[in-house]
């Protein structure tokens, strides 16, 4: 069993399991998730804003920005035909944009949920598929898509091993698109890494995107994938990472809508909270930029109402003149 609802006490807690530990943040021992083993441990219920174990509200409080969820999907790529993911819905009672995040092997990592959390706050339905607990991926598929990565010049979207995770997405995406208090028309996706290669194969086959954002994507194969893309799309690249000039030919583009980015002083994975390569000042100008991207194309300000007519100031009329007394 592998749920984070559910407190388990493992002796070798696996990469996403719940279970109660000490959270590496807080310090406090508790339920927490493990995101990668033995490195990295967050709070299950305060990172996923669930509920606390000790809170000092007071009733009456306001209601906190989103609620998430754990959810399932229906998606014949999954063994038992239903796939998982976390589900962040803001709490306000509008129509609500949606932003689907695409994780790759290794599951939902710090830099999704990092991303996921950033999106619900601003407003956006969020979906993050967890390959590991619908039994997706592995380690022959990550050695796929990091062999063609690195040996072919991109990951091969469309193999036996990586179109099923690029299909489930699109499944993933069709739940998101069908609950009640989201608007259809303003869906975008966001990946990283592996991940962004996974959101380009799926951007390359969904026309109705509002907006596509990637952080540091592999490239892919075949190279002309990225140019079937039609939605407006934002690369954010690191300076220091040697794929990025190969990034830089498949995605960089004059072409209105299409932005290249890069992060000066950065290596690869500076988003990764839990990594030796992250960096905050870096991090958060690079998650500003992603997060006024998809809010400027999937959430823009309504417009100002017209100014009033402004009506000219009546010319004062003129007295008759009082006639001067006489002597």
């Amino acid at each position: 069993m592998r749920d984070d609802d559910r407190l388990l006490d493992l002796p070798d807690p696996e990469f996403g399991s719940g279970v109660v530990g000490v959270c590496d943040v807080c310090g406090t021992r508790q339920a927490v998730v493990i995101l990668s083993k033995e490195r990295y441990k967050l709070c299950v219920l305060d990172f996923l804003n669930k509920t606390w174990l000790t809170t000092e509200k007071k009733p009456g409080a306001p209601a906190p920005l989103y609620r998430s969820d754990r959810v399932w999907f229906a998606s014949p790529e999954a063994p038992s035909g239903k796939a998982q993911g976390i589900l962040l819905s803001p709490t306000k009672i509008v129509k609500h944009p949606v932003v689907l995040v695409t994780p790759d092997v290794y599951g939902i990592t710090t830099t999704m949920l990092d991303g996921a959390i950033r999106f619900a706050r601003e407003g956006f339905e969020v979906l993050l598929p967890d390959l590991v607990k619908s039994d997706l991926g592995g380690p022959s598929t990550h050695l796929s898509m990091r062999a063609g990565a690195r040996f072919r010049g991109g990951v091969p979207v469309d193999s036996r091993r990586v179109a099923p995770l690029v299909r489930l997405y699109g499944d993933a995406l069709a739940y998101l698109r069908g609950r009640e208090m989201v608007d259809p028309a303003k869906s975008g996706l966001f990946g990283a890494s592996y991940g962004g290669s996974l959101a380009v194969a799926l951007a390359a086959q969904e026309t109705k995107l509002a907006a596509v954002a990637l952080a540091y994507p592999q490239p892919v194969r075949p190279p002309t994938l990225s140019a079937l893309v039609t939605a407006p799309t934002l690369v954010v690249a690191a300076a220091a990472d040697r794929g990025t000039d190969r990034l830089r030919s498949q995605f960089a583009s004059t072409e209105p809508g299409r932005e290249f980015v890069v992060v000066p002083g950065v290596g690869r994975d500076f988003l990764s909270r839990d990594l030796a390569a992250y960096q905050v000042g870096p991090a958060e100008e690079a998650w500003t930029r992603i997060v006024g991207f998809l809010k400027q194309r999937l959430a823009p300000a309504a417009p100002r109402p017209p100014a009033p007519p402004v009506v000219p100031a009546a010319a004062p009329v003129a007295k008759p003149a009082v006639p001067a007394a006489s002597a």
